[in-house]
């Protein structure tokens, strides 16, 4: 595990304490799982973004659709009883 180190303002370390104290975990592991969630958030936005610049995506769309739009090829409902 590697250490990071930052300075942040007296009034952010002290509501990052009170979070923590209120949460009952240590300030690091607050810390911590609050960077892994903005990395998260940030990654997740970038492979929207990507999916949003892919040339192939429309023909990715159409054919998830064209899917949608086959529906069942039989009704099977008939068949909860067939045991009975």
């Amino acid at each position: 595990m590697t250490m990071l180190s930052f300075r942040i303002d007296d009034e952010e370390a002290a509501r990052v304490q009170r979070w923590a104290d209120e949460l009952g975990v240590d300030r690091s592991e607050l810390l911590r799982d609050a960077v892994r969630r903005r990395i998260n958030g940030l990654a997740a936005e970038r492979e929207a973004a990507n999916w949003e610049d892919d040339p192939d995506l429309e023909r990715v769309v159409e054919a998830f659709g064209t899917v949608a739009d086959w529906g069942p090829e039989e009704d099977w409902s008939d068949w909860h009883d067939a045991t009975g």
